[in-house]
């Protein structure tokens, strides 16, 4: 399908982010100006070409006027806008919100098949976490590998619903949703049946590779061994601008 020519109707918008005077148009989020600018927002659960969910907080900036802390992957710019995206504040928060997902779930780094390669050891790295404050739940969670290709390992899961999202949005097979309330929420596949007795899935690997920890991993992973294989993203990205 061709791209669709310029859209009608969008306004271009100027504003200011960490003093930088920027232009974008209207129908633009913070987050997708930043980045297409070079400036850093880190995010888990914000993935390109797919729909937004807002669930992990980590891209929340300060813009002047406003009271409260906005999302930046939700927020759409505006004219005159003036944002922050790294203030002492934000490092905070940011890091606060870290150590509540490493103590919310077991993620031990270092026997881990994604160690080396995870987004949440990254962001653990990046908001200089080197030891979490608050307790661990110490709740432990089971590890299907009842599917002959994948397994998923709830541990490690921190609820981004990217792979909900990708087999919703992208695959179209719905095989992935979430079940439960608050920190009880767990993903789960069909109603809540083994992966392996899914009658839905197509083993397409799409919700393994844009996992951003090692939830989802390939079978016969071992530590360190599981890379994601993301060449299938700027397809997303793409279909977000025929959208």
């Amino acid at each position: 399908m061709p791209l669709p020519a310029n859209r009608p109707n969008v306004r271009v918008v100027t504003l200011q982010i960490d003093g930088q005077d920027l232009s974008a148009r209207e129908d633009e989020t913070i987050i997708e100006v930043c980045r297409e600018h070079g400036i850093p927002i880190p995010s888990l659960c914000y993935l390109d070409g797919l729909s937004i969910w807002g669930a992990c907080r980590l891209c929340l900036v300060e813009v002047t006027g406003q009271g409260r802390l906005l999302a930046a992957c939700s927020t759409r710019v505006t004219e005159g806008m003036q944002i922050q995206t790294n203030t002492e504040t934000l490092q905070r928060y940011r890091r606060t919100i870290v150590e509540l997902l490493f103590a919310e779930r077991n993620h031990v780094c270092s026997v881990c098949v994604s160690n080396g390669h995870c987004e949440l050891q990254f962001m653990a790295q990046m908001c200089g976490v080197d030891h979490v404050r608050v307790p661990h739940r110490q709740v432990s969670y089971p590890v299907d590998s009842s599917h002959e290709m994948f397994r998923v390992d709830h541990d490690r899961c921190i609820l981004c619903t990217r792979c909900v999202r990708v087999c919703d949005e992208i695959e179209g097979a719905h095989t992935w949703d979430v079940m439960g309330r608050g920190s009880d929420c767990q993903v789960i596949t069909d109603m809540a049946e083994p992966w392996g007795d899914s009658d839905t899935c197509t083993s397409c690997g799409k919700c393994v590779q844009v996992c951003p920890t090692g939830a989802l991993v390939k079978q016969g992973t071992s530590v360190g061994e599981m890379v994601k294989d993301q060449h299938f993203l700027p397809i997303l990205a793409r279909r977000r601008h025929i959208l």
